[in-house]
Order: C-alpha cells, then sequence, then structure tokens
C-alpha cells in the first residue's frame, strides 16, 4: 500500500519577498524535517509548475532542485494547467506503483504575484483553447458562461453563488497558511464588482504565490516508523475537450465525473463515506459543479443545497467541504494547489488540522481541475 507521511506548506499570498526557488527550498526543508527523513532516503521527485516557463522563462526547474537539494535522483516536471499538483501527485503514486521500496518527494510551487495582472492573465489564458484566447475569452468568462448556464437552467440567482464564497471565507479565518483570513457576508460578495457576468471579485480566487510538498512511500520499514500515514486508496486523472464550445453540457465537467467514478471505484469507498473533500473551487460556480458532477449531490440541486451550509465547518452536515478555505480563501497558486488539496486532506485524517478540525474523519477526497475543465484529478485517501 501506498501512503503518504508527511506535508509541508508555505503561505501562500503576495510573497514579493520570495522568489520561486526560495519556496520550492522551503517546502523541501520543511516536509523533510516534519517527516525526520534525509534527503538521501528519497528516490525520485515530482515537481509540479504550471507558470515558470511563460512568466520566468525557466523550464529547467528540476535542475534547480536537484541543485538545492544535493542529490542526483530522477526529477519530473508535471505541467496540466491548474490541475498540475493533482497529475504530479497521480504520476508519483503509479511510479509507486511500478517500482517497490521506494520514497517519492511531490512538491507544487507557483510564484504569480511578481508580474503585473496582464501578463500573469495571459499567462494563465495558455491553458484555453487557441479560438478562446483570439475570441478574448479569459477564464472569469469561461466559467462565466458556465454559470449564466447553469443560473438560468435551475432558476438559481447571484446569491446562491454568493454562499460559497461566505463558507470557503470562514474556513480560511481558521487556516494561518491562507491567503485570506479575513470573514466576509454574503452581502459583501453580492455588493463586489462584476468580473464577468453574474460572476464577481469576491465569485474569482486570487492569484497567490506559495509552494506545497508532500512525501510518499511504499516502503513498509518507513511507514511503521512515521506515526503520521494516510493511505492512498486512488488516484485517477480523466481529459477532455479543452473548448468549452467542443463540450456536450457546459453545466458538468465530464473529466471530473470520469475521475471521480473510477476513484470512487478503484478505492471502494462509498460516496458516503467521505467525511472532508477538498474541491477546486476557482469560481463559485466551479464548486457547485464540483459537487454533482462528483456525486455528493444531484445535477442541479447545488443552488439550493449550498445555501442550507451542510458542508460548512461546524454544521451538523456529513461533509465539510473545502476546509482549508478552498482556492477561494486559500489562494491558487496553480501550481501548488493539487498538493495542498491532498495535504489539508492528510493534515484531517491524521487529526492535525487543529481548530478546524472534522471529528471522526477517516477518509476524505481531493479534486484538481485544469482550465476550464480539460483536465481533472481524483485522489482518495483513508486514514
Amino acid at each position: 500500500m501506498i501512503s503518504v507521511i508527511g506535508y509541508y506548506t508555505t503561505q501562500f499570498g503576495e510573497l514579493w519577498d520570495k522568489s520561486l526557488s526560495d519556496l520550492i527550498k522551503e517546502v523541501i526543508l520543511g516536509v523533510l524535517r516534519n517527516t525526520g527523513l534525509d534527503k538521501k532516503q528519497i528516490d525520485a521527485i515530482f515537481f509540479a509548475n504550471m507558470l515558470a516557463g511563460v512568466l520566468e522563462n525557466n523550464l529547467h526547474t528540476p535542475s534547480k532542485i536537484a541543485e538545492i537539494l544535493g542529490v542526483n535522483v530522477p526529477i519530473f516536471r508535471v505541467e496540466a494547467a491548474c490541475a498540475s499538483g493533482g497529475v504530479a501527485f497521480s504520476l508519483a503514486n503509479n511510479y509507486l506503483e511500478a517500482y517497490s521500496d521506494k520514497t517519492i518527494l511531490v512538491i507544487g510551487a507557483e510564484k504569480m504575484t511578481d508580474y503585473s495582472p496582464e501578463e500573469t492573465t495571459s499567462a494563465l489564458a495558455s491553458a484555453a483553447s487557441g479560438e478562446e484566447q483570439e475570441a478574448g475569452l479569459t477564464f472569469p468568462g469561461l466559467y462565466a458562461l458556465m454559470a449564466n448556464y447553469y443560473l438560468q437552467k435551475y432558476k438559481y440567482t447571484e446569491e446562491n453563488l454568493a454562499h460559497v464564497s461566505y463558507k470557503n471565507h470562514y474556513h480560511g479565518s481558521l487556516n494561518d497558511k491562507a491567503h485570506f483570513r479575513k470573514i466576509i457576508s454574503v452581502e459583501q460578495v453580492m455588493q463586489s464588482p462584476y468580473v464577468a457576468y453574474p460572476l464577481k471579485v469576491l465569485d474569482c480566487c486570487s492569484t497567490s504565490d506559495g509552494a506545497s510538498a508532500v512525501v510518499l512511500t511504499n516502503l513498509h520499514s518507513l511507514k511503521n516508523k512515521t506515526k503520521k500515514t494516510v493511505e492512498v486508496l486512488a488516484s485517477e486523472v480523466a481529459t477532455d475537450s479543452i473548448s468549452l464550445k467542443e463540450r456536450n453540457r457546459i453545466d458538468e465537467i465530464l473529466a471530473t465525473k470520469i475521475a471521480g467514478d473510477k476513484a470512487f471505484v478503484k478505492s471502494k469507498i462509498r460516496r458516503k463515506d467521505i467525511k472532508v473533500a477538498e474541491v477546486h473551487d476557482c469560481f463559485s460556480i466551479a464548486e457547485l459543479l464540483a459537487m454533482e458532477d462528483l456525486g455528493f449531490w444531484k445535477k442541479g440541486e447545488g443552488g439550493k443545497r449550498i445555501k442550507e451550509l451542510q458542508t460548512m465547518y461546524g454544521s451538523n452536515g456529513d461533509l465539510m467541504v473545502n476546509t482549508s478555505g478552498g482556492l477561494k480563501a486559500s489562494g491558487h497558486p496553480v501550481g501548488a494547489t493539487g498538493i495542498k488539496q491532498i495535504g489539508e486532506i492528510f493534515l484531517q485524517l491524521t487529526g492535525q488540522a487543529k481548530n478546524r478540525q472534522v471529528k471522526k474523519a477517516k477518509f476524505g477526497l481531493a479534486h484538481n481541475v485544469g482550465g476550464s475543465g480539460g483536465t481533472a484529478v481524483v485522489t482518495i485517501l483513508g486514514a
């Protein structure tokens, strides 16, 4: 069995005094310290990053990681847009399924705030189709198209969407590593300026800097020495059309449905067994689609269910969602996000989530999406 035996994350936010290399070095040293491992015990590294090649003219970060760590092990760079972290984790899991008695370091890192909004927005748009880029569509615009369709089809209003941000900002206030730790109201979301109708500023995640890392192993002797571990029950990736117009439906993300169904079959876990989940809420509509596409809610129910706040920490609900604050409040350094999601589930399942600890959580799920749904990763972990 493959296990996660350690996690570390930097602060997420506007980290102007730190470079990408600084963030990578911090998480490497942090996760080795947390696990009590020596760098010589790492057999391979998977590194997730989306934007360094575009923004920093830097595509050979694996060699820099070797320089930082002082080792000569295989290091693989993974790029899958905003799903880079989740895909890197899934590939590392596959690597361990192929090789016995190995220990893998998985790192996700991104530097986004050192550049102008125009530069960063243009770089992020590289995850959309060429036709969408030529039409001037950025991701707020693409998700706004989904939101408009969803609200009209199921007869909801912008207030339904606002409850996603309200909930996740409350969760972010409990996470000392979150980019935003301020509680906001539904009214504040509703009064914030439009970015792309019906999505407002407070419906959208921010650009952030940050890095996260986990350690995976199938080495039994090492797992036995580590007190805090969780098992990887499944980690599945699916891909779909990059263009929104080529999809059969725009009120679902098919890649999420496929990856989720495969993960539940492989893990042999029922949906009702999941007590904590991190889903990809890059925009408020994205969380509603994720909850429906993963099978936690029926299609079209999301707008109603979110207003009940049953997935909010402190409620009497059976499933807590985005206890880290999600992308919305925790921040979205795109290469790091998928690793942070898995790290949050690791903290919850090992009883280390402090003031946001979900009681009796034995199984958790992480859901990471690239672009407007062209790539999706679903990982299920068990205590």
